[in-house]
């Protein structure tokens, strides 16, 4: 379905004024499909974000700044995912040996299981994905790092 016909307007005043929608409309889209998807495993999206990028540090401790560098949504309160997830036992959070004031975070063999067990699944929620070819991701992603600068 096209972006007018999903928000029922027919007229734009430029095809990047268009292009800008349809990005702003695709990224609800996928984080409501994501959201639902997230629901069963008792986590949201951007606790996902987390345990990936803990399960990235193959059991090595990273500290809560890093982890909130590398998220996807930079608005995301790192803090209170953290401690959610902890409470969880899907992650692990002590204080550094060599420095008091730091807190290393690692995963759990819980958080490496739900992740498994997510991977598996995963394919389903973006089987979207399936409607573009190679070189039509490619090319998205091209424009989409161009527009970052």
């Amino acid at each position: 379905m096209s972006l007018e016909e999903e928000i029922k307007q027919s007229k734009f005043e430029s095809e990047q004024q268009k292009a800008m929608l349809n990005l702003m409309f695709t990224s609800g889209w996928i984080a409501l499909l994501q959201s639902k998807f997230f629901k069963k495993y008792d986590i949201s999206s951007q606790q996902y974000n987390v345990l990936r990028i803990l399960r990235g540090q193959a059991k090595k401790p990273i500290m809560l700044c890093e982890i909130a560098n590398r998220m996807l949504d930079k608005s995301s309160n790192a803090t209170r995912l953290v401690e959610k997830l902890r409470l969880k036992d899907l992650i692990d959070r002590q204080l550094c040996k060599e420095n008091r004031r730091q807190v290393d975070i690692r995963i759990t063999d819980k958080g490496l299981e739900l992740l498994a067990e997510i991977d598996i699944k995963m394919k389903t929620i973006n089987n979207f994905m399936d409607q573009i070819s190679e070189q039509e991701s490619k090319t998205l992603n091209l424009i989409l790092d161009k527009m970052r600068g």
